[in-house]
């Protein structure tokens, strides 16, 4: 799948086979996330890839909006180091990470937004980072529609050279 074709089709994912998601590939995730770019090159993030059944579900009580995280067969946790662009950088690398798995046929969802204290007391993460996201992931239970989103027109939300003058073909 083209990467155009990964962004045009991915949705988000919150429920998952009982299905392994295999070391070569976890590794590629992690690698597109590493790979990308940072303001300064300065690579604010830290993946901690998390596969241990009973720390999934941990997570997944410790995420009032993520729940299907115990579902899940991997979760990648993102956390931050102290920086300007450190939630640019990392939602950067966070997003290829999923285009990368779903380009393979692996979903997943984004989950929390920094303040994950108890996420990163169980897991170790120093008290001078934040813990951005969680994103699980997993081969999808269900059929899912690839490309079937809702979106606002697109005039509505692109402009040519001012704003409020649609861009058009």
């Amino acid at each position: 799948m083209d990467v155009f074709e990964a962004v045009r089709t991915v949705l988000a994912v919150r429920s998952y086979q009982d299905k392994p998601v295999p070391p070569e590939l976890i590794k590629r995730i992690v690698e597109a996330g590493w790979l990308t770019g940072s303001s300064m090159n300065g690579q604010p993030w830290h993946f901690i890839v998390v596969e241990d059944h009973d720390t999934l579900h941990k997570l997944g009580a410790l995420s009032p909006y993520g729940r299907y995280i115990a579902q899940a067969p991997l979760a990648i946790v993102v956390a931050i180091e102290a920086s300007q662009y450190a939630v640019s950088d990392a939602s950067r690398a966070i997003q290829s990470m999923m285009l990368t798995a779903w380009a393979e046929g692996v979903g997943s969802n984004w989950v929390g937004f920094g303040g994950m204290s108890e996420v990163k007391s169980l897991l170790g993460v120093p008290a001078e980072m934040d813990v951005l996201a969680i994103v699980p992931f997993g081969y999808p239970a269900q059929s899912v529609g690839q490309g079937k989103k809702k979106r606002k027109p697109f005039g509505q939300i692109a402009h040519r050279e001012r704003f409020g003058q649609p861009m058009t073909d």
